[in-house]
């Protein structure tokens, strides 16, 4: 007797992969719609880029004339030029409806470290055109890699207009370190509200990316260049660890025996509305629902200049320790009083993440990497908020698994990884300094360095004590609370150059772009300088 479920999931993860693969289908195969509004509305985008393929990505929004379609055949050009007379490759790929007619096209057999144009095809309709590129050959000597770093981009805290500045920084590549949407409704600003209230399934997670992918400026970006994912809390909860659930500081209508469910349906749309490969849907679809892994944590190698780290830092986490009151979440806490502060049997990242982390630093000394740069979604830094004698510190970051920080800081310094760079976002504000072997002495190694980038738009608590909470955390050599923007990191065999970038005020949309600081660090040198 054959197993209903197994099926399920078999014929889902055969959904992903026709719609990742590059495929001829007669024209009889699926619908060709004639289109009365525009289904490329939410843009286009690419992204996981190798040195020989990138995944090319789009979503239709139909009308109410073809929504309920099963599938709508989409194709699909990439070319050497804009005007597409120098075709590279081209095919077809079906944008199903258990997928939201989203497309992940894996496009496989390109030339390394070179850009090319692409764009869709449905019906008669034609998508706008995106520029991606493949990334250098793993051996490849490679002279320069100008990265831009952002995060927490929360609707109707501002607008995205950051994301327009960021289009004229001449990018190859963009990491997004979490935070993509958020679950909120409306509550405390009302620059620009979101439509749908909380979101809690799976439509409800649809609509909000909907929302958020409609914005012009985003949209342009993500046409821009590739892009590197990984997550944070909002896009599924606020505060949210592995299978436990999160609090998200209001009413939300959700009980703690809904969050399995509700976490399966915001990964599901999570890998609908990115540039992701079919591989990262471990169990397919379906496996989601029981707690399956989604894989999104993944090296990608950048020639000999730079390998490239994404952290996932919310999907296998441990619950929180010591919560006031015993409420689910997070808190700022004394970790003098909580007991379960430093066991070793807590992690962030997973014990199989971790390992993995572990395994690919032992392979750098075979490797020729210039720099290893690991993007994840929070400060990784000891932060302590209390002035003076004793400790307040905040246990949903990295601060609340000391032991787990330890072991990363360990490794990296047991295998000689060549010039750690840790990219960071989360906290809304900008953070910049060491990474420390040993936070409780000062005088301890410097392992690497951190820039850990403030919001896109999300607000900030602040600054008022911001020069006291420097002096308190002198491993931190600059910090900024206020300004909202993005950063930039180029690399170049010698030395990397940050900056950082923000807006004049994220709630008018015709704000202008200053550099807020600018740093440099020397290759074989964990020093950061003031540029």
């Amino acid at each position: 007797m054959t197993d209903p479920d197994w099926q399920n999931r078999r014929r889902l993860l055969q959904l992903a992969s026709v719609s990742a693969v590059a495929l001829w289908l007669p024209r009889s195969a699926c619908s060709q719609p004639r289109f009365s509004s525009n289904p490329f509305a939410l843009g286009v985008a690419s992204g996981s880029p190798l040195h020989d393929s990138v995944v090319l990505w789009t979503r239709l929004v139909l009308n109410s004339l073809h929504r309920g379609q099963t599938a709508v055949t989409v194709r699909w050009e990439v070319a050497h030029d804009e005007k597409f007379t120098r075709l590279v490759q081209s095919g077809q790929s079906l944008a199903s409806a258990e997928l939201a007619h989203s497309v992940h096209v894996e496009v496989a057999g390109l030339e390394a470290d070179r850009w090319y144009f692409y764009r869709f095809m449905a019906g008669d309709a034609v998508s706008p055109v995106g520029r991606t590129r493949t990334f250098p050959k793993p051996d490849a000597v490679v002279n320069r890699l100008r990265l831009g770093y952002a995060s927490c981009q929360k609707w109707e805290d501002g607008y995205f207009t950051a994301w327009r500045h960021m289009r004229h920084e001449n990018l190859d590549a963009v990491m997004f370190l979490g935070d993509y949407i958020y679950e909120y409704p409306a509550k405390y600003s009302k620059v620009r509200t979101p439509s749908g209230g909380w979101v809690r399934s799976l439509d409800d997670y649809r609509q909000r990316y909907a929302l958020y992918k409609g914005d012009a400026d985003l949209q342009a970006m993500h046409a821009a260049c590739p892009w590197l994912m990984t997550w944070d809390d909002h896009e599924v909860q606020n505060d949210y660890a592995g299978l436990q659930a999160g609090n998200s500081g209001l009413t939300d209508p959700s009980s703690p025996a809904d969050f399995l469910a509700r976490r399966a349906a915001a990964y599901q749309a999570y890998y609908e509305h990115m540039p992701l490969r079919a591989a990262v849907l471990t169990q397919a679809l379906a496996g989601l629902a029981r707690g399956a892994e989604m894989r999104i944590y993944a090296r990608l190698q950048y020639g000999q200049l730079a390998a490239l780290y994404l952290l996932d830092a919310r999907q296998y986490k441990d619950p929180q320790v010591c919560n006031k009151g015993g409420a689910l979440g997070s808190s700022t806490l004394n970790p003098a009083q909580c007991p379960e502060w430093n066991d070793p049997k807590r992690s962030l990242l997973g014990w199989q993440q971790e390992r993995w982390l572990v395994d690919e630093f032992a392979k750098t000394k075979s490797r020729e990497t210039g720099w290893n740069v690991l993007g994840q979604p929070t400060l990784f830094g000891q932060r302590d908020f209390k002035i003076g004698p004793g400790q307040s510190l905040w246990n949903d970051g990295w601060d609340g698994y000391t032991a787990a920080r330890s072991r990363v800081t360990d490794a990296l310094r047991q295998h000689a990884v060549t010039n750690p760079v840790l990219l960071g976002g989360d906290v809304h504000e900008n953070w910049v300094g060491h990474v420390k072997a040993d936070y409780a002495d000062p005088n301890s190694a410097s392992v690497g360095v951190e820039f850990c980038g403030t919001s896109i738009t999300s607000r900030s608590s602040g600054s008022a004590k911001l020069a006291e909470r420097l002096a308190e955390n002198p491993h931190f050599v600059f910090a900024d609370a206020q300004r909202k923007g993005y950063g930039v990191v180029e690399f170049t065999p010698s030395q990397l150059t940050t900056t950082l970038l923000v807006v004049d005020d994220v709630t008018h949309q015709d704000t202008q772009i200053e550099t807020l600081a600018r740093f440099t660090v020397q290759a074989g040198q964990p020093v950061v300088e003031r540029a």
